[in-house]
């Protein structure tokens, strides 16, 4: 049966498999945006240690009810400025990497992991001290893992397939954060062939 867990752990797993066939003169190469290479894999190995950290604190409220409003939330905070350094703190966990960063990635992997242990959900206090559930914050850093890999592959020149599961629960959670954000009709019609999507479209 595929659970947020599951589908998290393939992802991570997804992701550190891709660490491994990135060439050693692609690290300090072109990444996405600002960063370079080293620097979005850090980026990415965040969507796991935020996990192993929000663990270990409990939420007596739960605030958010869904992945798509975590990112509902996520972005307006962006663009009020509540959230800022976004650029920094990627860079920052590039540096963090090491001297040998796949085998900080493959570590990362079994940290998370075994932090996860069943994965029970329990409310648990995310960015922003905001109270989610464990089993609707998962869904939004398998979403990370999933597209960031991409960005990874892409960057780096790499063929990548998403596992198929992966792929489904981050397309759906895409076209639930579109409703939230009150793009729905856009996407469903782009989807369905009745549209184009604007340039520059992003959900996130």
């Amino acid at each position: 049966m595929t659970t947020t867990l599951t589908t998290f752990t393939a992802a991570a797993q997804g992701f550190s498999s891709l660490v491994h066939t990135i060439p050693s003169d692609a690290w300090d190469g072109p990444g996405l945006g600002e960063w370079d290479l080293r620097s979005l894999v850090g980026h990415t190995v965040r969507a796991m240690t935020t996990v192993v950290q929000y663990l270990d604190r409990p939420a007596a409220v739960v605030d958010v009810d869904s992945a798509a409003e975590y990112y509902s939330r996520a972005r307006a905070a962006v663009a009020s400025g509540a959230i800022t350094g976004i650029v920094e703190r990627g860079r920052e966990a590039g540096r963090a990497l090491g001297p040998d960063p796949v085998a900080t990635v493959d570590a990362q992997v079994v940290e998370v992991l075994e932090k996860l242990d069943d994965g029970a959900d329990r409310p648990i206090l995310v960015a922003g001290d905001m109270g989610m559930r464990l089993h609707d914050y998962l869904p939004t850093r398998t979403f990370e893992l999933a597209v960031h890999s991409l960005d990874i592959a892409a960057a780096a020149g790499l063929a990548f397939e998403l596992p198929p599961a992966v792929l489904a629960e981050t397309t759906v959670l895409a076209a639930r954060i579109a409703v939230e954000l009150g793009s729905g009709v856009q996407v469903l019609t782009a989807l369905s062939g009745r549209a184009d999507l604007p340039s520059g479209f992003s959900v996130v």
